[in-house]
């Protein structure tokens, strides 16, 4: 099962046989962008015309109606408001950047008009577009999800290519519910049956079909541009999502295109590239050929050296103003179980060097003594972690620390310090680094992280190889941005408590 950072995990969409009924095409719902639109407008608008009566600033109507005007054209500029488009992503991040966009627009239009209004009414007018656009993403965001959990909003997609890809693809489009994809039938070039239960509704030659000399009235697409659009039209499917391979590749790929595309349906190539972000990919065209570029992930400019400047900033400002809290837990840790404040464990940080890990205690001081009669009932049995929905070890105060994460607060002396980062992989113990394989050892490409995607997804719900999934992900694709994303959701999972314990 793939899966990639944040709470992407919906219910399971099994590959099993989908009639026409059961599956609507992805109809997203219509008052999507005229909703987002009124919403922007409004949260500019309203809020730049109130502050800048209140303050008595010269011209209010104009100042919010060119503001307002500004907003929308930035957003539009960006394509967010496509109906395609929203609802994919909470959108956060993209609402934020367009908002700085938007300040420094209206700073140029200030210069260049000499506009006189306080630069404060300014800010404080526009700062209610950032609450009320987030606001409108994420709404829309979790009723396109909540309907894609109960099979709506989707869009019928017909898979063609060799028997073993096409399973490929199909699991992997029916593990998750984060996107509008369900496959609802297949074409298979040559010999070989599928394994995922969706029906086979045609089969192309394993030679291809013969391409004669080009001749103005020839069909183009040769004997598999019928097989494929009868297929989709007897399924009504809206889009053809073919796995390229041997048997389907060059010219005979290309009049496939051909035919799918003249019949008005969607035409799309799976690449077998999987769990690499959207960002770090890039085309180009080299002697006709098409080339798919891929960045290298982040471990050194910018980005790396911004990214622990912040860290430590913010872990020294959050040190600081959480000190009376931090003493209080130290003394509540103290009074409710006999044994040291602090719980001091190696873990094993960046590139494979070990560090002390700071927590507060939350089980009884001998608790690692108690382990190996335990093991037994380990619920993690298919990796390295050790996770016990109720381990007798833990105190009365440990479980509440634990599922508010308020025990993890003494990291953040780790990440003053440079071995931890605010966001990034679970730190793992020595003995599990001793059973990591090669792919397992690429999580240490990075510094271990106080929160990140495991944490913001389950915790210990998620097993093993979901959480490695996601680590995994996380260091590849990491970005300041993505940071940023990840540290907004932990109030959330926090808040919720799942998974932790």
């Amino acid at each position: 099962m793939r899966h990639s950072p944040g709470s992407r995990h919906g219910t399971v969409r099994r590959p099993t046989v989908v009639g026409r009924r059961s599956v609507p095409r992805r109809d997203a719902a219509s008052w999507y962008p005229p909703f987002a639109l009124c919403a922007d407008a409004l949260g500019v608008f309203g809020p730049v015309l109130a502050v800048y009566s209140v303050r008595s600033e010269t011209e209010p109507l104009a100042a919010a109606t060119v503001a307002t005007l500004c907003w929308l054209a930035i957003r539009a500029g960006h394509r967010r408001y496509l109906a395609r488009t929203l609802g994919e992503s909470r959108g956060l991040i993209a609402t934020l950047h367009d908002w700085l966009i938007l300040l420094g627009l209206l700073a140029g239009l200030r210069a260049l008009t000499g506009e006189r209004s306080a630069i404060a009414s300014a800010l404080i007018g526009l700062l209610p577009a950032l609450a009320v656009t987030g606001t409108t993403c994420v709404l829309i965001h979790r009723h396109l999800t909540g309907r894609r959990h109960q099979a709506q909003a989707l869009r019928r997609v017909l898979v063609v290519g060799e028997a073993g890809p096409v399973d490929v693809v199909a699991a992997q489009l029916a593990a998750r519910t984060d996107h509008a994809y369900v496959v609802v039938g297949t074409v298979l070039a040559g010999p070989g049956e599928p394994a995922c239960g969706i029906p086979q509704l045609g089969r192309l030659d394993a030679a291809g079909p013969a391409f004669p000399p080009a001749v103005p009235d020839l069909i183009p697409e040769g004997l598999d541009g019928p097989t494929v659009l009868a297929a989709a039209r007897g399924k009504d499917a809206d889009l053809v999502l073919v796995v390229p391979g041997s048997l389907l590749t060059g010219e005979r790929l290309r009049r496939l295109t051909w035919a799918v595309q003249d019949a008005g349906l969607s035409f799309a190539l799976a690449s077998g590239l999987t769990e690499v972000a959207l960002r770090r990919l890039s085309v180009s065209t080299a002697a006709g050929l098409n080339l798919l570029h891929i960045a290298p992930p982040l471990r050194r400019g910018a980005q790396p050296a911004v990214k622990s400047v912040l860290d430590r900033a913010v872990a020294g400002l959050a040190l600081t103003v959480l000190a009376p809290l931090l003493v209080l837990l130290a003394l509540a840790v103290r009074l409710d179980s006999p044994g040291p404040v602090l719980y001091r464990q190696t873990r094993i940080g960046h590139r494979g060097v070990p560090f002390t890990l700071w927590k507060f205690r939350t089980m009884v001081a001998d608790a690692e003594l108690r382990r190996p009669d335990l093991e037994s009932a380990n619920e993690h049995v298919a990796g390295p972690l050790f996770k016990m929905r109720r381990d007798p070890r833990v105190t009365r105060l440990g479980r509440l620390l634990r599922r508010t994460s308020l025990d993890e607060l003494p990291q953040l002396f780790n990440v003053v310090r440079g071995q931890m980062s605010l966001v990034g992989p679970r730190p793992p113990l020595p003995e599990e680094v001793a059973r990591y394989g090669a792919v397992e050892l690429r999580r240490l490409g990075v510094k271990p992280g106080l929160t990140g995607p495991w944490q913001v997804s389950g915790r210990s719900d998620l097993s093993w190889d979901e959480g490695l999934a996601l680590d995994l992900f996380y260091t590849d694709n990491w970005s300041v941005t993505g940071d940023l994303d990840v540290l907004a959701r932990t109030l959330r999972a926090v808040v919720d408590g799942r998974g932790a314990y």
